[in-house]
């Protein structure tokens, strides 16, 4: 199969299982949300950083090198296995031991129990970590497909059971444990790799090198996601993170799937091209161009028809979440690149100038919301959204010039279609406001009227500036 066939089948496999994935995601979580309280979505909030950062340690970055590399044997797959088994039973001892300072931090006693089960979720996602890995190098993202989805469709009835018989913030908690389970069973069922008792210090080093350095990457960019959740936890109410984790899960239905896609789907893509940088400046504007193109509009009419959706799908009690939703909703129109940038930088091998940029870009980060903190969460949030602009730049600086694709070109590829969705954006927030919020109209009917609105008027638009992304989507369908 030719590289423009195994990513176009790729891209859509990925995006269908990302899709399907998130949407089962969404809808348990729409149904709990139902269920639960905001105080209990927050308490899990709380610990969110924590099972991230042990996540990206167990990590290590090494999952990273083995999709990169090219001569690889059972050795390596079987030394970054073992380090990963071992590394989980040391990070959860860690985690076990820290528990009492972690729910003091908070001043939530109850998180002491709670982070200790959670954090069994280390030792589980060890089991599959390198057989995800082989099958995301191959870009067998139909098998991940049919591993996720029961997954999740399984772990997420039962949290919905746990919930209905009052199990609260622990219907959380077993619901991702038993998630992370099956996905450790179906991997060893469907990716057809069993590890060889073998450790290779020669193969741990190799990939290490590269691993290390992507995994202090990854801890900076945890902290700097999580960030927000800490400040808010630590110095508002967990009701208040509880709406803010809302708004932003949410708001990262879109934005994950995309960002998810793009980021598996390029990273073994871009690898097998790294040497040709003509070539690889071609294919990064193009799916750049694809990404602005479906993401931005999609996320900017959530934004519009933030508060009908929320009444509509998690209640009244939700409502306060509305506005937080809003401005991260614009803050993600960036976010998908974050990634496919970086996976230029990681494909020409420069772990050391990813792990300067994310150190670059994080102590700004530091020093903007020390400043925007006197401001309360709103200082954050629009913090937040500019601060995504920011790193964008950033990081488009250094990629660009490996590919010799400068920023200011890069500007001038997206502006067309950002323009084109803010434009639909501003027409659709005035119809609905003068018009479709004022006829009382049921809210799912008015969700209905503002997508189609705002769809048409931005397809419409689009088709007369013949924006390129609509010609190479074409394209793209007619060659498969």
């Amino acid at each position: 199969m030719s590289l423009q066939k195994k990513t176009i089948s790729g891209l859509i496999w990925n995006f269908t299982q990302q899709f399907s994935v998130q949407l089962i995601g969404f809808c348990i979580t729409m149904i709990l949300a139902r269920i639960l309280l905001p105080a209990e979505f927050g308490l899990i909030a709380m610990l969110t950083v924590f099972i991230a950062i042990g996540n990206s340690l167990l990590e290590s970055g090494l999952a990273s090198s083995l999709i990169r590399s090219s001569d690889l044997g059972q050795e390596d797959y079987s030394t970054v296995f073992f380090f990963n088994l071992g590394g989980s039973i040391v990070l959860y001892a860690i985690i076990y031991l820290l528990a009492p300072l972690i729910a003091s931090f908070y001043h939530q006693d109850v998180l002491t129990l709670i982070l200790r089960v959670y954090a069994l979720d280390f030792i589980i996602n060890a089991f599959y970590g390198v057989q995800n890995a082989r099958l995301t190098k191959e870009m067998n993202f139909k098998i991940q497909m049919k591993i996720q989805i029961p997954a999740v469709l399984i772990g997420g009835l039962l949290g919905v059971f746990l919930a209905l018989q009052g199990y609260g913030v622990w219907s959380l908690v077993w619901m991702g444990l038993f998630q992370s389970f099956l996905s450790t069973v179906m991997h060893w069922i469907y990716s057809g790799w069993t590890p060889s008792f073998v450790f290779s210090k020669r193969c741990f080093k190799r990939h290490f090198y590269f691993g290390y350095k992507m995994t202090l990457t990854g801890l900076l960019d945890i902290l700097y996601r999580n960030i927000y959740v800490l400040i808010i936890g630590k110095y508002y109410s967990v009701v208040q993170l509880g709406f803010y984790s809302r708004a932003d899960s949410a708001s990262q239905l879109p934005i994950a799937n995309i960002s998810a896609v793009i980021n598996k789907v390029t990273y073994p893509m871009f690898a097998s091209i790294a040497d040709d940088d003509l070539r690889l400046k071609m294919v990064y504007k193009r799916l750049m161009q694809q990404v602005i193109f479906w993401n931005t509009p999609i996320l900017i009419l959530l934004a519009v028809i933030g508060e009908p959706l929320f009444r509509f799908l998690f209640t009244d009690k939700w409502l306060p979440a509305v506005p937080y939703f809003q401005i991260l909703c614009i803050a993600g129109i960036m976010y998908p690149l974050h990634a496919y940038n970086l996976n230029i930088l990681k494909v020409k091998g420069r772990s050391d100038l990813i792990l300067k940029l994310e150190f670059i870009k994080k102590s700004i980060c530091v020093v903007g919301i020390l400043c925007v903190f006197p401001f309360g969460i709103y200082g954050l949030l629009y913090f937040q959204l500019m601060f995504n602009f920011i790193g964008y730049y950033i990081n488009s600086i250094y990629s660009g010039k490996l590919i010799n694709y400068p920023i200011g070109e890069q500007i001038i590829d997206i502006i067309p279609m950002i323009a084109t969705s803010v434009f639909a954006g501003i027409l659709c927030y005035l119809a609905d406001t003068l018009c479709f919020s004022t006829l009382q109209l049921l809210d799912v009917t008015r969700i209905i009227i503002d997508g189609l609105f705002f769809s048409l008027i931005y397809l419409a638009s689009s088709s007369i500036l013949r924006l390129a992304p609509i010609h190479d989507f074409k394209q793209l369908i007619l060659k498969r």
